[in-house]
């Protein structure tokens, strides 16, 4: 991309850069939990809030932006963010706070839900690729700044800091956005929202991304009569919240299947390396933002590349295979292991993630009609949370498995180095290639 085609790209990075930039709250939790007198374990319902509202609602979100237009969803998404951001900076008690990271997670959804699809429009379809590469290299890199000004902002303003440093960032990007032009007048009537179908989706995932934290059957049987409602809904009706005829195209369901996996190994990096960093390395906060931002970092260099290289299968197995052998490497850190082989295991992990969740998109994207590319986009932003709830859940069981924190940390993460070799078999083949099947 030339540097004016880029350029074209700015405010709708800078609107995103709300979302991702939440991972500077990670250095505020010793904050809040001293600010509200809070047992440890209760700050994960500051995550738990967040993550399940927006992850029950992107695919709903992604439809609503194919039928209303992504640019007006995703400014919509940017002035509640705003709002919603401020709030948070403002709570009295944990739990408003918690209430205002629900309203938070609504305009995460409305944001991200639709940001991929509108980057993808900003450009002609024979540049995809590279728009979805450079949109996910700005996510990266706004990911990679939390850890990096988090501690700095709370050390500095408190843990407000987080939430309200990002009300200025989202106007500024509304204002960017005025002129962004709106969609080409509809021949055919607008489409109806399936609003009950939405609804049984949005239920089925909030319970199942609960349930799967949580680990209750209550919320596992609730989940799935949602889910299964949805379904019976989705086979009746003429445009479904997402097309589920998509699964039955060889290669589209373990394609989203190795997704799955290989973000549940790479989320393996910020649930349990901040603590080897400070229990076994002896590391300060900035020292360990640092390292903790260079597995951002890689995915940014990852994401740029893969765009430049066209996506696709083999950006897909490539990606897949330097991210594991990443984790792998992680798994063999010890107690002398030097700051240069930590910055280049995390390095190379997040490379590797980068690229393969470029070609991800780029093949989800590709295999789905150009009028469905706010579900294509929600969806795979859909499979990563839940591989990242997944991690949370099933890592940190195995890790507590074990009662010295080293032998914990190398058994998750010589599973997590796994998954995405496993991931390598589910890819499609050459035959299967989702880009064939448009």
């Amino acid at each position: 991309m030339t540097p004016a085609e880029l350029l074209r790209l700015f405010p709708l990075a800078l609107g995103t850069l709300v979302v991702p930039f939440d991972t500077a709250l990670n250095v505020a939790f010793p904050a809040v939990t001293a600010a509200f007198g809070l047992p440890l374990p209760a700050i994960q319902w500051l995550i738990i809030a967040y993550v399940l509202t927006y992850g029950s609602l992107m695919l709903a979100v992604g439809r609503i932006g194919d039928i209303w237009g992504h640019a007006r969803v995703f400014r919509f998404g940017l002035a509640w963010s705003a709002v919603a951001l401020l709030l948070c900076s403002l709570a009295p008690s944990y739990g408003a706070l918690l209430f205002c990271r629900f309203l938070q997670g609504i305009g995460a959804a409305f944001v991200i839900g639709c940001g991929a699809a509108l980057a993808t429009s900003l450009y002609p379809e024979a540049m995809r690729a590279r728009a979805l590469g450079a949109y996910a290299a700005a996510f990266a890199a706004s990911g990679a700044l939390g850890p990096l000004l988090g501690g700095m902002l709370v050390e500095a303003w408190g843990w407000q800091a987080v939430f309200w440093i990002r009300v200025p960032i989202a106007l500024v990007a509304l204002w960017l956005l005025r002129g962004l032009p709106a969609p080409p007048p509809r021949e055919a009537p607008r489409e109806a929202f399936d609003g009950w179908g939405a609804l049984l989706l949005a239920a089925g995932l909030a319970s199942l991304l609960l349930a799967i934290n949580q680990r209750a059957l209550p919320l596992f049987a609730l989940a799935g009569l949602s889910l299964a409602g949805f379904i019976w809904r989705s086979l009746r009706v003429a445009r479904p919240i997402l097309d589920l005829g998509l699964f039955r195209r060889p290669g589209f369901a373990r394609l989203n299947l190795a997704s799955l996996l290989v973000n549940l190994a790479g989320f393996a990096v910020m649930l349990l390396v901040p603590f080897y960093l400070a229990q076994i390395a002896g590391l300060g906060p900035v020292l360990a933002g640092l390292l903790l931002a260079s597995g951002h970092g890689g995915a940014m260099l990852g994401s740029a590349l893969g765009g430049r290289l066209g996506g696709g299968r083999r950006v897909a197995l490539a990606g897949a295979a330097l991210g594991g052998c990443g984790l792998l490497l992680v798994a063999l850190w010890g107690e002398d292991t030097p700051l240069l082989a930590m910055l280049a295991s995390l390095t190379l992990q997040g490379f590797g993630i980068g690229l393969f969740t470029l070609a991800y998109t780029d093949l989800v994207t590709g295999t789905m009609p150009r009028e469905n590319r706010g579900v294509a986009g929600s969806l795979t932003l859909l499979v990563r949370t839940l591989g990242v709830v997944l991690a949370a859940s099933l890592l940190t069981l195995l890790f507590a498995a074990f009662a010295e924190f080293l032998a914990g940390f190398r058994a998750a993460f010589l599973v997590a180095g796994m998954l995405p070799l496993l991931a390598l078999a589910l890819l499609p083949r050459r035959d299967e290639d989702p880009h064939k099947l448009t």
